[in-house]
């Protein structure tokens, strides 16, 4: 029997936090195992470890360390084969184990795990019996390439699309992972700088970005704040002369698409979250009745917004009715393939918006250390997942300073108008 179960990266950022029995500091539980493990003299460290009445069992994997922790007295050994055996199944599921393959795929993981351990009581680790339950489809990713124009990522984002006649900008979604507490677990954007010429070949402009825009922890620009992402990549056709000095982009784009630059950037953003749930659950075993009540909030600004949300949240097996009460008209919830679906058209920065949903689950069984009603929530309910887009705004704040052309369309219209700004999700994980 265990207690936690967590994944970390090689530098300790937790990707993975499952806590089992509710015995536990939360995640403190990790950063503890971490530094104790980074003080260690010597280049072997010890499987098993023991702090404060809690013992620390860990294999390491593809750079990852798998650690499982337990109060009980429990054979080291059957945790450590279970920790292989984790390894083993998370490659069978998400194609390989590494760190970008668990951050694509959180959903999956923690799928796997309420299927494996039942109150940190191990139920299977069979992966044909899993395939019978397991629902979620692993995301599968293209190594990432400036040249492979095709391939996107999948983990992470924000957009700002530029649509120019001549030139567009774009970037790419948010994804992040709250822990039980509300706190991000993981967070990244991978942003591009996206164009689509109609101007004729040969022409020349130039793209400013944000003075302040610099690349690592070390640089710092300009005299507000700065812009940073970890990593950035041009095209081969940018002129990088005036980058350095002016943050400048010059190039002569062919006619059609174009990707002029990618970046990236993790966990440190500049701006809080764009959104925050609050879920509350409660459960009445005997009559089989859930009731769900989510509270989504825009952390926005007020004159900001986000458009085309959707709230995908996966149900017990065995639910046969839904009624809602929704705090506005132009909400929708329905039920399908064993998910509730929220949707709202659009909500302002500063605002929020909740929804009350009852569900009969006649065939969900229950932990047998809770009584009647209880708030815990159900096995096979959540975590939950946000789709949406954000107009106008971008998480890494990087945006498109100006953009000039040498050749003049005519009516000597402003070039900058075409320039657009967009953030949209493509995994935004909220735990339940």
């Amino acid at each position: 029997m265990i207690s936690q179960f967590f994944i970390l990266s090689s530098k300790g950022d937790p990707l993975i936090y499952k806590d089992f029995r509710g015995d536990s500091g939360g995640l403190d539980v990790a950063e503890l195992f971490y530094r104790k493990l980074t003080g260690l003299s010597g280049d072997e460290s010890p499987v098993v470890m023991y702090h404060d009445d809690r013992h620390f069992i860990h294999i390491r994997h593809s750079g990852l360390y798998l650690v499982a922790t337990t109060s009980e007295n429990v054979s080291p050994f059957s945790l450590l084969e279970l920790l292989s055996r984790l390894a083993t199944l998370l490659g069978d599921y998400c194609g390989s184990l590494s760190e970008g393959t668990i951050s694509r795929n959180v959903a999956l993981v923690y799928e796997l795990l309420d299927e494996v351990l039942d109150y940190g009581y191990v139920q299977t680790t069979s992966t044909e019996m899993l395939r019978n339950f397991i629902q979620t489809e692993a995301v599968v990713s293209k190594p990432f390439s400036l040249f492979d124009l095709s391939s996107v990522g999948l983990f992470g984002a924000e957009t700002q699309q530029s649509k120019v006649a001549p030139s567009s900008a774009a970037s790419r979604p948010v994804l992040s992972s709250r822990s039980d507490q509300g706190s991000p677990l993981k967070v990244d954007v991978q942003g591009e700088l996206r164009l689509k010429s109609f101007l004729p070949s040969g022409s020349e402009m130039r793209i400013g970005l944000t003075e302040e825009f610099c690349v690592g922890k070390s640089e710092l620009r300009g005299y507000g704040p700065g812009i940073r992402v970890d990593e950035v990549s041009f095209h081969s056709s940018v002129n990088l002369d005036e980058f350095e000095t002016h943050r400048i982009l010059r190039l002569q784009p062919p006619q059609g698409e174009l990707t002029v630059m990618r970046y990236q950037l993790s966990d440190d953003l500049p701006s809080p979250l764009p959104f925050r749930l609050f879920p509350s659950v409660q459960w009445d075993r005997g009559s089989g009745r859930l009731q769900v009540y989510l509270k989504l909030r825009c952390d926005l600004s007020p004159k900001s917004q986000a458009v085309n949300i959707r709230l995908h949240l996966p149900l017990p097996r065995g639910v046969v009715s839904l009624s809602q009460e929704l705090s506005s008209p132009e909400q929708k919830a329905e039920l399908g393939e064993g998910a509730l679906h929220w949707d709202l058209p659009r909500i302002q920065g500063g605002s929020q918006l909740s929804g009350l949903f009852q569900m009969d689950v006649p065939s969900l069984p229950g932990p047998p250390s809770h009584g009647t009603s209880t708030s815990a929530p159900p096995l096979g309910l959540g975590p939950a997942s946000l789709s949406f887009e954000l107009p106008r705004h971008t998480c890494s704040g990087l945006q498109v300073r100006f953009l000039r052309l040498t050749f003049r369309p005519s009516g000597n219209t402003n070039p900058h108008k075409w320039v657009r700004h967009l953030s949209h999700s493509e995994a935004y994980i909220i735990r339940i």
